[in-house]
């Protein structure tokens, strides 16, 4: 957490010099804090941003969304249960049956669920179109929220009128992503260097254009369950405090779910074979450094900067993932591009209106004390 304000009440020149001092050495701490927390937000974007194409490449060589999933919860809960076990086994709280059906509901449809669903999206689409589209998970989590009356939506504010033009940027740039694919932009490099069958790119670019609506339309749909998942977090935390164990938890849980989805979706036991290829790149990627050192980075971004701050660096993802494209040889098109572009409009609309109305509230009520001892 930020270090917090230190005022010496004494006055004179000398404790005057103290103070300032003090204040000048925690506006440096600050300020570091803050460059620190970005610096680690664009490792964590890149990270993902790496993870659309490593997925998406493995995909297109053949390897089921549903054995993908599973592996990768899998190695996940290897990194993740030592952790816990050192850090939480003395301090964590008792474990009730109840709690531990609402957390397997909760990774059913929040992880299993909706990392499932979102795979799926993702080999019918575009590495691409998929990093814009996680541009959409903090609106639909602000909408959802809305909806179960845990956020405030005040449309006699500008602000409230600027959040709904943000949810419906959101929806316009899926708009676009879904019905619109446009030129394939050139790339620096030529050669797709994660696919080496001759007659791969043919094939995917063919796939695609069968199947882009629908890939478009699974990930909207696994973004949706993320963001409801994420809603609902904060009651879930309340009925579990332990952040560590409540996440290790649910990716246990998660894990077992996706043993049995791909014993139902994918029979042919030869394709659960991991191979010396993108495949087995992939799964370690996203295992490790997704779903196990990933998390660590999120919830060390929001305890110094806050969960908006972590927000705001989301299209660093979509900007990344064009790069490693262009440098990879993988296609990127001029539909993901715009598309992408409107929904991070969208986003920052939102996060904007968030930001300035808390700021505003803050304000009147620092002024309502003031005003009762006037009158």
């Amino acid at each position: 957490m930020p270090p917090k304000w230190v005022h010496f009440p004494l006055s004179g020149p000398f404790f005057d010099y103290i103070n300032n001092q003090v204040q000048k050495l925690q506006h440096t701490a600050v300020m570091t804090t803050t460059r620190a927390a970005f610096v680690v937000a664009l490792i964590l974007r890149s990270i993902y941003g790496g993870m659309h194409i490593v997925a998406k490449g493995a995909f297109d060589e053949g390897m089921s969304t549903s054995v993908f999933v599973l592996y990768r919860h899998a190695i996940g809960v290897l990194f993740l249960l030592p952790v816990a076990f050192v850090l939480e086994r003395k301090t964590s709280p008792a474990l009730s049956f109840k709690v531990s059906l609402k957390l397997f509901v909760h990774a059913l449809y929040g992880i299993s669920g909706s990392i499932n669903i979102y795979s799926i999206g993702l080999s019918y689409a575009s590495a691409t179109s998929s990093s814009a589209i996680s541009n959409v998970l903090p609106v639909v989590a602000f909408f959802l929220a809305v909806l179960l009356r845990t956020e405030s939506l005040n449309m006699k504010r500008f602000q409230g009128i600027v959040k709904v033009t943000g949810v419906v940027f959101c929806f316009a740039g899926v708009i676009v992503l879904a019905f619109y694919q446009g030129p394939e932009m050139k790339s620096f490099n030529h050669h797709r260097l994660l696919h080496h069958t001759s007659n791969s790119h043919v094939t995917v670019t063919v796939h695609s254009v069968r199947t882009w609506l629908l890939g478009i339309f699974l990930m909207t749909l696994g973004t949706i369950c993320w963001a409801f998942w994420t809603v609902l977090q904060g009651p879930m935390l309340d009925a579990y405090p332990s952040k560590l164990l409540n996440t290790t938890l649910q990716i246990v849980f998660a894990t077992i779910q996706c043993f049995f989805i791909a014993l139902v979706v994918e029979r042919d036991f030869s394709r659960w074979k991991l191979k010396l290829d993108i495949s087995l790149i992939a799964v370690l990627y996203s295992g490790i450094l997704v779903t196990a050192i990933g998390y660590y980075m999120q919830i060390w971004v929001i305890d110094n900067s806050g969960p908006v701050f972590l927000a705001m660096t989301m299209p660093i993802t979509l900007l990344v993932t064009i790069v490693l494209c262009s440098l990879l040889g993988e296609a990127v098109t001029l539909g993901s591009i715009l598309g992408g572009v409107v929904m991070v409009g969208g986003l920052y609309c939102v996060l904007w209106a968030k930001k300035t109305e808390q700021v505003d509230i803050s304000k009147e009520q620092m002024a309502a004390p003031v005003q009762e001892t006037e009158v």
